[in-house]
Order: C-alpha cells, then structure tokens, then sequence
C-alpha cells in the first residue's frame, strides 16, 4: 500500500505538472510570444547604413563628400580553402592574422557572417574584385566614409569614428550599436543628427543552416534607408585654400567673417592636417601620430587657444570711455611715458593719435579715467565700482563668454570682475595700481581669436552683431533648405562713436602701425597687436575689416612667435582681404614676404 507521504508526492508532481503542461499551451494556442520567439531564430536582420550629408560651402562647393570602401565578411562554416597561400598573398596578410580572425569569427557564430577585414579602398577592391568569388565562405560589404576633396578645414569639420561606450550609454533613442560610426568633433558632431541619416532593415527567413529561403512577410516589415540631410555652410573654400596656404609652417590662426550676416568665411588653424588620414583602416594609426605631435596639430587654435588681445583691446577702451564721457576725443594731453613701458614717443596725443600711435601711456591714464570716476570717496569701493561697471561693458562685445559656435571646443577665454580680485587681494584692498594691465589688453584678460574676429566684426557694424557661425541652411527634404534663423545683439554704444574709432583705425592702416596692410583701392581700418608672451617671441595680433564702408569682411590673426603685430598678422590679414574682395592678388611681394615666413629681425633677437 502506498503510505501517506507518498501519496502526498504524487500529489504535488501531478500539480507541478499539470502547471507545465497548461503553460505550454497557453504559449502555443493562447499567446504568440512562442510564435515571436521562434520567428527570432529564423529571421535574418539586415542593416543597410546611410551614407552621410554632403556638406557645401557658401557657393555650393562640395567640402565634404562620401566614398565607397569594402569590408570583407566570413561565414566559417562555408570556408574552403584549397590554396591558403594566394589567399593570404591576395590581402596582403599573414597567417596568424588569418588564423585569428576566423577563430574570432567561429566564437561569434558559425553560421552567421563576420568582419574579417575592414577599410579596403574603392582602387584596392577592383584588384581583388574578380579573385574573391573564388572563396567561399567570404563575401563583401560595402559602405561609405568621409572624403575631403580639399584638404581643408580639418579642425571645424571634425571627424567620423566608432562611436565609444560612453557615447553608446548615453544613446536615449538606442539608434546606434556597438561598431557604428559617428560624429567625434567639429561639424560632424554638432550636425550628427542631421548628417548621419536614418538606418535602412531588411529582413530575410533563413533556415536551421542559416541560409536565406527568401523575404520576410513580404517585405512590409522592410524599412527604406535615407541618406543624412545635406548641410550648407558659410565658408568660402577658395578664401578658406588660401588662407591656409599663407598659414603654412606657422604657428596661429585667422578667421573671417562677413559682418552683416555673421557668417565665418574662413576659419583656419596651423598647423593643421590632411583630415583624410582619419578616414579608413589605417584611422587610429594616424589619429595617435597626430596626438604625439608636439606642435598639436589637432588643437584648434581659433577657437581654443586664449591669448591676450594686446593692443588690439584699446579700441573697446576707447569706446567705452566715449560713451562714458570721461574724455573728450579731440582734448590734447602731454604724454611723457613715465607710467608704463611704451614705443609710442612722447608728446601730445588726442584719442585719434593714441589709437593710430598705439600709446600705452595714453590708454593707462584713459583707463584710469573709467575705473575711477569719484562714484566714492574710497578709492577701493571705487575701484570695484568700475571694474564693476567696465565688466558690463565688454562683456557686450562676446568677451568672457563662449559664442557659442557649431564647434565642441570653444573657449570662452576670461574677463576678469570685482569678484576675481576680491578672492585675489581680499575684500576691499584692491584698487587701479593692481589692474592697471588691463588698460592695454594684458594682466589677465584672455580671449580667442574667435571672439577678436567678432570684435572686428561688431566695428564694422557700428554696435551690433550677429553671433559667428559656420552652417547656413540645412536640406529640409530633397529640394529645399531650411535657412537657420539667427538673432542680432547690441553694444549700447552710440554709432557716432563707433565712427570715430573707425576713423582712427583708418589711419592706423594708413599711417600707423599696419601699414604693410595698405592697399590702395581698398579702406582698410585695422589695429595690430604686439602681444606679450613670457615664454618666447612675443605674438603678431591684427583685426581688421573693409571696405571702410559697407564692410564685407571682417578679420583676426594671431600669429605665435611672429613679433610685431604689424607684420605677420596684419600682412596675413590683408592679402585675405585683398583675395577675398578683388579674387587675385597684385602685391606679390607681400605674398612672399608672408610665404617665407620671417617676421623677426635676427640682429635685435
């Protein structure tokens, strides 16, 4: 006889069975996740990858384009092999490469295909086009990467590469996978989502052996690729050519914009590189080399390196003491160049003479002039109280802030306030005698060439800008392009004065310290720069725009190491302009002269 135990036993594994058997109908009859489930393991995804937008320059010229390259898969249970020799000889590989692949590839799967080699080029493929349907087991895929016609604008254009884990993390609409290329930097990252396109999928029934037996549903699952949108920027690619050709064997950069849209022209930083070397198989080779460079190459000196502006940051001095009213711009005061160090000579300078002569000692009692207005009889409340009020106003020209640009690298340099120098000397025990570097754009006033662009841009405007930047429009379907809207800021500094300045600037060019920019069926107005650097050479500064009047080029040039400012940078400057406005340029010497590239007296080193 069966014992109580027992037959409580037998009790519990009938239930437990009975529980199997309903959930394994429930599944088969009553649900389709089983349905779901085994259609997973016969059906075939295939992704088809976009190619990316095209992006143009101002004039429709294509600056980035795609190009086919050709990825070789392996499907390991299908490989045979009879002379392993030329296949090797074929791609040019070894034997343990070989080996360690197709071991890679059977961990994988054996019957499904994976990468075996990656990166062929368009010319290598068509001499192995015929040979690989020769072995079995092996098939091509292709897909496009980025080509650079011109070489040009390697650092604002950005690169395409694997996208990292990190990234991947961050992914919340989970459209990448592990392996997919995207924008890094540059153009490419900031427009990605408008450049990388939308991924195509194509689904196949394969069976037991992983072998296709024909379309899915009929296709209606299928998802049509779209290629990225296209992108058109603001850049001239023959100003852009150009400039970077003068740039070449130089440490610096310039940009130029034009001032009534502010569009960016030409955005250049040397040393730069051929952006086609991290494209393709040979990528991470090339992208270390280029880390290792001592003269970083792949840092953006337009947008990342901060100097002080120099000389050049008198004009925004001079500005702000006209609206002020603490001087009258035709007064004469007799400047002696006891204060300060100063190449101007002494004598007596207006505000017009200050600014063509460049006088220190002139802009250190003008300055003094704006920090100290007997707001308190303290002089160290008063002090605050003008740095204070100076803040507010060169902060309306972009300075202290990013631009924000279309670029991931962006420094917004430093504008120092009252906060600063209260955590430097304390609370109330900091006055003029402390800052007085400032006065002539030294001390610790930083800002990007960028920025310094903008500046000349927002002179040439009499007061007010449009923010710099580099994409025009972006395609909205096949046809159209959708033109981005952008907002014009003010200075709140009267045009009259703006026109005064002008003026000077004028002269600077034609008399002063620029003249090697003089050219003359052009008004140049510019102002140089000699800007300290406690490390070497000083640096060659320059803004400039023209014509003088309805001004269609604005420009920066920060030349490292170069000297005076009134010869590399402001030669630099002008022959853009003069390449720009007039499409040739007739002073060759001055062509050579910045080609050769020596800009420092040797006997005075």
């Amino acid at each position: 006889m069966i014992g109580i135990k027992q037959r409580v036993l037998l009790i519990l594994l009938s239930i437990i069975s009975l529980v199997f058997i309903f959930r394994l109908l429930h599944l088969q009859i009553f649900t389709s996740d089983f349905k779901l489930l085994s259609e997973q393991n016969i059906i075939q995804e295939n992704v088809i990858f976009p190619s990316r937008g095209i992006v143009f320059d101002r004039n429709n010229k294509i600056i980035v384009a795609n190009r086919a390259i050709y990825d070789i898969l392996v499907v390991p249970k299908d490989i045979e092999l009879e002379d392993t020799t030329s296949f090797l000889k074929l791609f040019n590989i070894s034997k343990d490469f070989f080996i360690n692949k197709i071991d890679q590839a059977k961990k994988y799967s054996s019957i499904k295909p994976s990468l075996f080699y990656k990166g062929i080029s368009n010319e290598e493929f068509n001499s192995i086009q015929q040979e690989i349907g020769k072995y079995p087991g092996f098939s091509v895929s292709a897909k496009t990467i980025r080509q650079y016609p011109n070489k040009i604008l390697s650092h604002t254009l950005g690169y395409v590469g694997e996208i990292s884990p990190n990234e991947l993390k961050k992914d919340s609409l989970n459209y990448y996978s592990s392996g997919d290329f995207v924008g890094i930097s540059g153009i490419e990252k900031s427009y990605e989502s408008f450049l990388r396109g939308n991924k195509g999928y194509i689904y196949k029934i394969n069976n037991v052996k992983g072998e296709s037996v024909g379309d899915y549903n009929d296709k209606s699952n299928d998802i049509v690729v779209k290629r990225g949108k296209d992108i058109i920027s603001t850049i001239d690619i023959d100003l852009q050519l150009y400039i970077e050709k003068l740039l070449l064997n130089k440490v610096g950069s310039v940009v130029a914009i034009e001032p009534s849209s502010g569009e960016i022209l030409a955005i250049a930083s040397s040393p730069s590189y051929d952006p086609n070397i991290l494209t393709g198989r040979f990528y991470s080779e090339n992208f270390n080399f280029l880390q290792k460079d001592t003269l970083k190459p792949l840092f953006n000196r337009s947008v990342s390196a901060v100097y002080p502006p120099g000389s050049m940051f008198k004009l925004i001095q001079s500005l702000i003491a006209l609206e002020e009213g603490v001087i009258d711009p035709n007064y004469k005061y007799f400047i002696n160049n006891n204060t300060i160090g100063d190449l101007a000579p002494a004598g007596l300078y207006d505000l017009k003479k200050a600014i063509v002569l460049s006088s220190n000692n002139y802009f250190y009692r003008l300055f003094r002039k704006i920090i100290n207005q007997n707001k308190d009889l303290n002089t160290y409340i008063d002090s605050r109280i003008g740095i204070d009020n100076w803040n507010d106003y060169v902060s309306k020209f972009g300075l202290g802030t990013k631009i924000n640009l279309e670029l991931n690298s962006e420094a917004k340099g430093f504008l120092p306030n009252k906060n600063y120098y209260n955590d430097l000397y304390g609370r109330n025990r900091w006055k003029f005698s402390n800052i007085y570097s400032l006065s002539i754009g030294q001390g610790e006033l930083l800002v990007s060439p960028l920025q310094m662009a903008n500046l000349a841009a927002i002179i040439a405007n009499r007061g007010n800008y449009i923010a710099p930047h580099i994409i025009k429009s972006v395609q909205k379907d096949s046809i159209n392009f959708l033109k981005l809207k952008r907002e014009w800021k003010e200075t709140l500094i009267k045009k009259e004065y703006y026109d005064y300045i002008i003026d000077a600037m004028e002269e600077v060019v034609s008399s002063g310290s620029a003249r090697r920019a003089y050219i003359k069926n052009i008004k140049i107005c510019g102002k140089t720069s000699t800007v300290e650097n406690p490390h070497g050479y000083d640096h060659s500064g320059f803004i400039g725009f023209a014509p003088k009047n309805e001004p269609k080029i604005a420009i920066a040039a920060y030349i490292e190491n170069a000297g005076w400012g009134g010869r590399a940078a402001a030669s630099i400057s002008s022959l853009a302009i003069e390449y720009y406005l007039n499409k040739e340029i007739k002073r060759k010497w001055l062509e050579s002269y910045v080609l050769k590239g020596e800009f420092i007296d040797y006997e005075t080193k």
